[in-house]
């Protein structure tokens, strides 16, 4: 199995594609911390799951838009297991409505879940990768953070915020062995993604390439891909798993 032996903390992973992602890493040997910020029954759901088809899971709860909170659930897993192989920052959420409208709430939540848990781990999961010569991290952004979309410059902001800092990380770690990359998934059916009319849902079908919605588990693939060792050569890329819906 790819990842034996690896340590793996996936944040957000008590639904969706952070569950997808849990699931996946630990069908292919990884010891996975299921991160979560208030979903415990969830985030054991996720844990269960993947003992029944004979992983290793761990619910660890972290509102990881926290600094502290942040800084104390990495250090955590180093203590208790020894090491950090890999780190999935998929912790996220949507506040979607025109600029016009926007509460400064509203972005200030966006920007701080999105993209600071994000610094908040990475800084963190860096200083023990970098004495290990070794790591993986994976940053999920999104297409939106590319393409950017009507009524969300929060999240698209923070979507491409999130590609800027891979790519920069990315330069920072090479020398020591540290791949750090982002997977942007086009429209994935989730909780997140709920609120959207049938109407526009409609329209991302059809503007999409390969004539249907992604799943959790096309993200999990090439997110376990990046996290693999056929991928040591591959730092500070954005891979898009969207059905072709942006093209760059």
């Amino acid at each position: 199995m790819r990842f034996e032996g690896k340590i793996a903390i996936v944040t957000g992973a008590s639904r969706g594609i952070g569950r997808g992602i849990a699931i996946r890493l630990a069908r292919e040997g990884a010891k996975v911390i299921v991160n979560h910020r208030a979903s415990k029954e969830q985030a054991e759901e996720v844990v269960r799951t993947i003992r029944e088809a004979g992983g290793e899971a761990y619910e660890m709860q972290a509102d990881v838009s926290d600094f502290q909170q942040a800084q104390q659930l990495i250090n955590g897993v180093k203590k208790q297991f020894g090491r950090i192989d890999i780190l999935v920052n998929n912790a996220g959420t949507t506040r979607d409505t025109l600029l016009l409208l926007m509460k400064e709430e509203d972005w200030d939540l966006v920007i701080k879940t999105n993209l600071k848990s994000t610094f908040n781990c990475s800084k963190a999961a860096v200083r023990w990768m970098v004495k290990q010569r070794y790591g993986r991290i994976i940053n999920i952004t999104s297409v939106i953070g590319l393409s950017g979309q009507a009524g969300q410059t929060n999240y698209a902001a923070s979507k491409a915020g999130i590609i800027g800092f891979t790519k920069s990380l990315a330069k920072e770690l090479g020398s020591r062995n540290i791949t750090v990359n982002a997977v942007a998934p086009g429209f994935v059916p989730t909780a997140l993604t709920e609120v959207l009319s049938d109407e526009i849902k409609q329209a991302i079908l059809e503007s999409t390439p390969l004539g249907r919605f992604g799943t959790p588990e096309d993200i999990a693939a090439a997110v376990a891909f990046l996290a693999s060792d056929e991928a040591g050569f591959i730092t500070g890329q954005v891979l898009s798993v969207d059905g072709g819906a942006v093209m760059q």
